[in-house]
């Protein structure tokens, strides 16, 4: 998989050299490209932002270094590309949206700062490819790369290779549409906690039984809204 992510702060994602996702970059899985916005400035500031139309706080990044950009890195696309734009007004991203694009051959992430992009800038990006606005909760943060950082590693670990053992993905909290049951390792005792008998067992059946029972209660306590009605 291809990913370019465009960025005025590109340094923010060095962090993709470490762990897993550094490993896959490295063995070929994950083809990452960092773009820095201001490259595509003509200024000798190298603006990207200016007041916004119809007056208000803040300001808004201007559309022709979006334009720019988005013309670089989709220039040479072999596939149509799924363009990202994080923002709190985009569908929430959720486990099913990771898997969804953990199979697109090339992800362009855009990240937005300030009080976001030129709206214009997502309907020239529909001409391009396939335009997602993302969001990955009700709150709002100083910009796009956090949320990106997010995606891309929630999306990465998902590409066969990316994590050592696959089952372990099967496992996971939202999968299923359930939370994680509670994990334990050795020693059996630690300061007066026990493990769960049931997992000493040796009984396979009754282990995946008492799993099974501890997501849902999990999920009802913590999580009722992902529970059916």
């Amino acid at each position: 998989m291809r990913i370019d992510v465009v960025s005025i702060f590109p340094t923010i994602f060095d962090a993709l050299e470490v762990s897993l996702l550094g490993k896959a970059r490295q063995s070929g899985l994950l083809d990452v490209h960092v773009h820095d916005l201001r490259a595509f400035t003509h200024d000798r500031h190298r603006t990207v932002d200016d007041t916004p139309y119809g007056g208000g706080a803040g300001m808004v990044m201007k559309p022709e270094p979006w334009g720019e950009a988005l013309d670089a890195v989709t220039r040479d696309a072999v596939a149509r590309p799924v363009i990202v734009f994080p923002s709190p007004a985009g569908e929430r991203f959720t486990q099913a949206t990771a898997r969804e694009l953990s199979v697109a051959p090339h992800l362009v992430f855009g990240c937005g700062r300030y009080e976001g992009i030129d709206e214009r800038v997502f309907d020239y990006a529909a001409e391009l490819g396939d335009v997602r606005l993302l969001s990955l909760g009700d709150y709002v943060l100083n910009g796009g790369e956090v949320a990106v950082m997010a995606m891309v590693e929630a999306i990465g670990r998902l590409i066969p290779g990316v994590v050592g053992n696959p089952e372990s993905l099967v496992e996971e909290s939202h999968e299923d549409g359930l939370l994680e049951y509670p994990s334990f390792t050795k020693p059996a005792l630690w300061r007066e906690r026990e493990v769960p008998p049931v997992l000493l067992s040796g009984n396979h059946g009754a282990v995946a039984a008492w799993r099974r029972e501890q997501q849902l209660v999990r999920t009802r306590e913590r999580r009722p809204d992902l529970l059916p009605d």
